[in-house]
């Protein structure tokens, strides 16, 4: 049976910890990223917690780097939403993929539909 959703993204998003790191783009070359760990990821987006401030609309460089990958993933997102957590000092972003290179989004695929299927036969607590 499916379920009825009125969210509108086009791919599963999955609820998973996986190392990144963003920049704004605006920043340059020359600037270090700020580390993280996602929340969750799917095809369209991820979604992660950071103490630094984001504004809305602001285009980020992300690398995120997936569990038996030679190297990170790269991508421009675009922050869609942001909310302060419940401890007041972090953020959660939201980020919309808007460009990545066709292999990177194959790997984010084939690793999110790895992942639903594994967390599809573990039974939910």
């Amino acid at each position: 049976m499916k379920q009825e959703s009125t969210e509108q993204r086009k791919n599963v998003r999955i609820k998973v910890h996986v190392p990144l790191s963003f920049r704004k783009l605006r920043d340059g070359a020359g600037v270090q990223g700020v580390s993280s760990i996602s929340k969750n990821l799917s095809g369209d987006g991820v979604c992660f917690r950071t103490s630094q401030f984001v504004s809305m609309a602001c285009r980020l460089i992300l690398e995120l780097d997936i569990p038996k990958l030679e190297k990170p993933i790269k991508a421009i997102s675009k922050v869609t939403w942001i909310r302060k957590t419940g401890s007041g000092t972090e953020y959660e972003i939201g980020n919309r993929f808007l460009e990545m290179s066709k292999i990177d989004k194959a790997n984010i695929l084939k690793y999110v539909d790895r992942f639903k299927i594994y967390s599809e036969e573990t039974p939910s607590s």
